[in-house]
């Protein structure tokens, strides 16, 4: 038995492996929306099905979906790690494929937009107190992106198709960092807790966001 488990969501008693079930098992939405990338990804032309970075993104959300899961098990540091790592990892890598395939950007904006994405998910959370302000990065990347493509100047009318499906993933996202937020503030009220709900809602934002890139992205 673990004594110096990590204790940060309202679901959490203790110290046992199954102290979070919701928590641990609505990881299977990742584990669900890797495969149904896979199966996009399949049915797709050559060009997508050869694509690694394609191959990249949807192995990482099947690897968030392990690691959150072992961390709402097992609790430790090490599992911590184990979910912060691949997450952070997604976030960058998909912002220089959005930016660059979706923008059709050059490579010196990408790693522009990696680093201030990166800057932004480093300073909210010591500026606002906010334990899940790193988010706010991937948020404010969505709807920039998004919105660009959406609403760019130069765009031809409607704007570029992959926008509306950013901006789409970004509202999901918004109500499923809500979810996160108001776990420890209504855990009495929901001794459950509500952080399972971002877990679902994330695990169809990953599935919409690698979506736009097979069905909207462009190689550079």
């Amino acid at each position: 038995m673990n004594h110096a488990y990590i204790s940060i969501y309202c679901e959490r008693t203790g110290p046992e492996f199954w102290s979070e079930p919701l928590n641990a098992v609505t990881n299977l939405a990742f584990i669900i929306a890797a495969f149904f990338l896979v199966r996009l990804i399949l049915h797709a032309g050559p060009a997508i099905r050869c694509d690694a970075g394609i191959w990249l993104l949807t192995g990482l959300v099947f690897v968030i979906g392990i690691g959150s899961g072992l961390f709402h098990t097992f609790a430790t540091r090490w599992a911590l790690l184990m979910d912060v790592i691949p997450i952070a990892f997604f976030i960058l890598t998909y912002t220089w494929y959005a930016v660059r395939r979706l923008a059709a950007a050059p490579a010196w904006v990408c790693a522009l937009s990696v680093a201030a994405v990166l800057g932004l998910a480093m300073a909210v959370p010591p500026l606002t107190g906010f334990r899940g302000g790193s988010y706010v990065a991937a948020l404010t990347a969505l709807v920039v992106i998004g919105g660009y493509l959406k609403f760019g100047r130069g765009l031809a009318a409607g704007g570029h198709t992959g926008g509306a499906a950013l901006l789409f993933a970004a509202a999901t996202f918004a109500v499923s960092l809500t979810f996160r937020t108001i776990d420890a503030p209504l855990c009495e009220a929901v001794p459950l807790g509500t952080h399972f709900m971002w877990h679902v809602l994330n695990g169809c934002v990953l599935f919409l966001v690698v979506r736009a890139l097979v069905l909207f992205g462009r190689r550079v």
